[in-house]
């Protein structure tokens, strides 16, 4: 089969033809219909974040196909079923498993990073954690509820736990930034969107956002954030992963507020903890999607409460998998997806 083979950080994908895999018990094998490029798989190709599973790597965890061999045991799939495949693999008997917090499970496997990805024509998925996707939903453009989607799910939901009449700002509005404004004005928050891309801050509009504030043309993020919720919002979500904007996001919230931290970080960030204790604010993070809400994500988009198909911008084959992350190191639009 053809394959996108990641070799290391600061070197283009290499497309090769690799040995097609063979599902083992409890396993299916997915024809890939298509994978998301996501900012996580920049952090391998041009960071130096290291993966789990050592180079040469099939990268992608963004993944919806068909079903086209079944392992021994498999019988709740059948050949030709359309399915959709988390991001994280999950062990399901570990303490956090066990809690219903399998998105931190402490044995999750995934996709392009512990194990092989969906910048394939075909891989591998065990058959528990496959999710089947609606017949009126598109297979391809669906692919992007595996993390796009799901991830501001769990943090709107779970994280943020944001209700019907919050004040809600989120910082970037790229795919998982405009996802959140879309779940977040879905539950009936007043959403107020932050970027330093005017067109990225017009999608956001259509996704949901009550107001935009420009982060270029704004001398204090913070204090017109204030401004325009009477304090501050009851809740921000930094989806940016830049330390400048999750001290924005931290300082922004009213008393009694929380922030949560979506996009990864790995530098450190100033805290005022006085403040933080002195309000009692809270910040926490969030991480994936736990397994059970993927089948509520898709039944909000079969009811037309999210949408989907129109979060995919960009559609290229297999062999163009490099142009494909020149477009998202670019900024322009909110996710490709390949197409083997």
């Amino acid at each position: 089969m053809k394959a996108a083979i990641f070799k290391g950080s600061g070197q283009p994908l290499a497309i090769e033809d690799v040995p097609k895999p063979k599902p083992g018990p409890g396993e299916i094998l997915v024809r890939v219909a298509a994978c998301g490029v996501c900012h996580t798989d920049l952090h391998y190709l041009d960071h130096g974040v290291p993966t789990f599973k050592k180079p040469p790597l099939i990268l992608g965890h963004e993944s919806s196909g068909t079903v086209e061999e079944l392992g021994d045991g498999v019988a709740n799939w059948k050949k030709g079923d359309r399915v959709l495949l988390p991001a994280v693999l999950t062990c399901g008997s570990c303490e956090m498993c066990r809690l219903g917090r399998e998105n931190v499970c402490l044995n999750m496997k995934m996709y392009g990073n512990h194990v092989d990805g969906g910048f394939a024509e075909f891989t591998l998925a065990p058959a528990k954690d496959a999710i089947a996707i609606p017949a009126s939903l598109p297979l391809a453009e669906t692919c992007v509820v595996a993390d796009a989607a799901s991830t501001p799910y769990h943090a709107v939901t779970h994280r943020g736990r944001v209700r019907p009449g919050d004040r809600v700002a989120v910082f970037g509005c790229g795919g998982v930034g405009v996802n959140t404004v879309q779940f977040a004005a879905a539950t009936g928050a007043s959403v107020i969107a932050v970027d330093i891309d005017p067109s990225k801050l017009e999608i956001a509009k259509g996704f949901g956002a009550a107001q935009v504030v420009n982060a270029r043309e704004e001398k204090d993020v913070v204090k017109k954030l204030r401004s325009l919720t009477g304090g501050g919002p009851d809740i921000a979500f930094e989806c940016i992963g830049n330390p400048v904007t999750v001290k924005q996001a931290i300082e922004c919230v009213r008393r009694g507020g929380r922030t949560v931290v979506v996009g990864f970080c790995d530098k450190p960030v100033e805290l005022n903890a006085g403040r933080t204790m002195f309000f009692e604010q809270e910040i926490v993070g969030s991480l994936g999607c736990r397994p059970v809400d993927y089948p509520r994500i898709l039944d909000m988009a079969v009811a037309g409460r999210i949408r989907v198909a129109e979060l995919v911008t960009g559609r290229f084959p297999l062999e163009q998998i490099n142009e494909a992350v020149d477009t998202l190191r670019g900024g322009r639009g909110l996710r490709n997806i390949v197409v083997p």
